[in-house]
């Protein structure tokens, strides 16, 4: 059957295991932000992929968009990543943090006392937020960042990998995908400024590529990922004439500054597909490694890296509720199927309690 998938590879100055990555998933289980250890347990259990990308992970109070989300950037938050992280290289895992700074998608009701719902301007998501004890809440019109607030912002996520590196993880990828704060300033529509990080396509990208070069600046280009998601429509963002353009210059700009880039798909969740020609486009731009991801099988994600099209292929959805998934996609074992009620709710219950493939055969 399959071979490339399965066998091992390198990124940057890890030695991987197999060809595949975990793809980042919002869990909610971080109980007043603070990871803990039945999160070590989950992620302990998936160390079977090549590479593991956590969950979207606040770099600061003001990006804590969902309810229970994790964060890192109290020694709290990074001594419960240390958990998470020990407990991963004790099963020879490699893991990086993701960092996702929510921006506009968030509520009050979320977020610590003094935090601010912040983004490129003022013009809100036409969207509810969960929030625990209350239910779904209108999302409100977030205040329009000053330049000393993008100056702060632009710190945070230095410090939170910094902090993350600190916790044990061999890297980080930054969130620029799915309408949180980086990907908001990449759009007309969410950035409506006049300023230098509004207007042009140079102008819009500014920010995200402020954020790389201060981030691999202090931990180093080899730890440092980044997401991007072209044609994602995700929490309102729009389509708009300049994408490929926008998504070309970025992969040119991006080119020997991250270790890799992260392409999401999520046509198989209902968004516009991602067209083939310009995911060639960023490959042929782009001389790091590129993960794709996006409702994939081991059969397609066998022929997208045959074809060079990506180096690594991310699984979402199929690693909740099959922690060996590597093994079973090897061994051509059925997939569980994952229960949707839990995704989000705290507690074990569809989270650490799928059996494995031996544990089900005993």
């Amino acid at each position: 059957m399959s071979k490339k998938l399965f066998s091992p590879t390198r990124l940057g100055n890890l030695e991987l295991t197999n060809h595949i990555a975990m793809a980042p998933m919002t869990r909610c289980r971080a109980i007043d932000n603070i990871p803990n250890d039945l999160m070590a347990t989950y992620y302990r259990q998936r160390a079977g992929a090549g590479l593991i990308i956590t969950e979207g992970t606040a770099p600061s109070a003001n990006g804590l968009g969902y309810a229970r989300i994790p964060g890192v950037f109290s020694n709290e938050q990074v001594a419960g990543w240390r958990k998470v992280t020990d407990a991963v290289h004790a099963d020879q895992g490699k893991i990086f943090l993701q960092i996702m700074h929510t921006g506009r998608v968030s509520h009050p009701a979320n977020m610590p006392a003094g935090a601010e719902v912040l983004a490129p301007s003022a013009v809100n998501v036409e969207s509810k937020m969960y929030v625990d004890g209350q239910g779904e809440l209108d999302m409100p019109t977030p205040r329009a960042m000053e330049i000393t607030d993008i100056e702060q912002a632009i710190q945070e996520y230095v410090t939170a990998a910094q902090n993350a590196i600190a916790a044990g993880f061999d890297g980080v990828e930054l969130h620029g995908a799915n309408g949180y704060l980086i990907d908001q300033f990449l759009h007309p529509g969410p950035n409506q400024r006049t300023d230098n990080y509004g207007g042009s396509i140079e102008n819009r990208c500014r920010f995200l590529l402020e954020v790389v070069e201060r981030v691999t600046a202090a931990i180093g280009v080899e730890r440092t990922g980044i997401r991007l998601s072209p044609y994602g429509v995700y929490n309102n963002i729009p389509m708009h004439d300049e994408l490929d353009a926008t998504y070309n210059y970025l992969a040119q700009e991006l080119s020997g500054k991250v270790v890799y880039l992260h392409l999401v798909d999520h046509s198989t969740m209902g968004t516009p597909e991602v067209p083939l020609a310009i995911k060639q486009s960023i490959r042929n731009h782009f001389n790091g490694t590129i993960i794709l991801s996006g409702g994939y099988n081991a059969e397609r994600a066998e022929a997208d890296l045959q074809s060079g099209l990506g180096d690594l292929v991310a699984f979402g959805r199929p690693f909740i509720a099959n922690p060996d998934l590597a093994e079973r996609l090897e061994s051509g074992a059925e997939l569980q199927a994952p229960d949707h009620s839990t995704f989000y709710m705290p507690g074990a219950a569809g989270y650490t309690d799928y059996p494995t493939l031996a544990a089900s055969t005993n």
